[in-house]
């Protein structure tokens, strides 16, 4: 982590928007759009609070009722944005994914699957543990360990998302003749959401979708794909491309005041 950090921290690092012209060497805080809700909830049925789950299999690439009824149930406890259409697709997945991990269940078994423990979790469902209990009512606590990132707005979770942080490997350094940078690690500690870049943007490490930054120009939470269960990142942290459409939204962008973004986890293989 710490040759990484040492080399795009402290300043605002160049990016470059991907089928435009703007090159932003310190993109202010008026760049971010103002902030907004999420897009509008569906009003919920009463009884998604006594979600009953199927009794047969429920995974992957299903389509029909109980998927219906899955997603119902994911979007109630604010696992799942996406469209209620009965299709068990990636969206579905990741959502799928977040849940177990905040929930404990295993996701080396079965990962594509509605397990038996997944179902009497989506029956009583926990939240998920809290990182910063004075970290304001409005904030982002990023877990590293297990995987995901709750966004709190009056102290409680309007967005639970899974994620893919720094996977702990070394890769080859931009424009220094084939030698390695790294451990890619996430770093944890306490940040803000600096600034925002719409759409692709391409920074010294690659490129990622609808970026917020909170350390320099390098590291933000953006879309990419994939966001796959292992933590796969150079140090950044990945969510889905349906949550990163409209993340930015739902937060403060501000050098002095945006979210407070609080991060914590072990590094992968340390």
């Amino acid at each position: 982590m710490r040759g990484m950090v040492r080399g795009w921290l402290g300043t605002l690092g160049a990016v470059t928007v991907l089928g435009g012209s703007l090159l932003a060497l310190a993109a202010p805080a008026s760049a971010a759009p103002a902030p907004a809700a999420r897009p509008a909830a569906r009003s919920a049925p009463a009884s998604e609070a006594t979600y009953v789950p199927p009794k047969g299999p429920l995974n992957y690439g299903m389509h029909g009722p109980a998927v219906r009824r899955l997603q119902e149930r994911l979007a109630y406890l604010h696992y799942y944005p996406g469209k209620i259409d009965g299709q068990f697709g990636q969206n579905t997945l990741e959502a799928v994914w977040a849940f177990k991990e905040v929930q404990g269940v295993q996701t080396r078994i079965a990962p594509d699957n509605v397990t038996r423990a997944m179902k009497r979790a989506l029956v009583h469902p926990r939240q998920p543990k809290v990182l910063k209990p004075r970290g304001g009512s409005w904030r982002i606590e990023v877990h590293l360990t297990l995987g995901y990132l709750v966004l709190y707005k009056r102290g409680v979770p309007e967005l639970i998302s899974h994620i893919s942080p720094g996977g702990g490997y070394y890769y080859p350094c931009p424009g220094k003749g084939g030698g390695t940078c790294g451990p890619a690690i996430t770093p944890d500690g306490n940040y803000r959401a600096r600034w925002f870049a719409s759409g692709w943007v391409k920074v010294p490490l690659g490129t990622m979708y609808n970026p917020v930054f909170f350390i320099g120009g390098s590291y933000a939470i953006h879309g990419d794909v994939p966001v796959p269960l292992p933590a796969v990142s150079h140090g950044c942290v990945r969510i889905p491309m349906d949550i990163a459409a409209f993340f930015h939204r739902m937060v403060h962008v501000s050098e002095k005041n945006g979210t407070p973004i609080y991060i914590r986890g072990r590094v992968p293989g340390t």
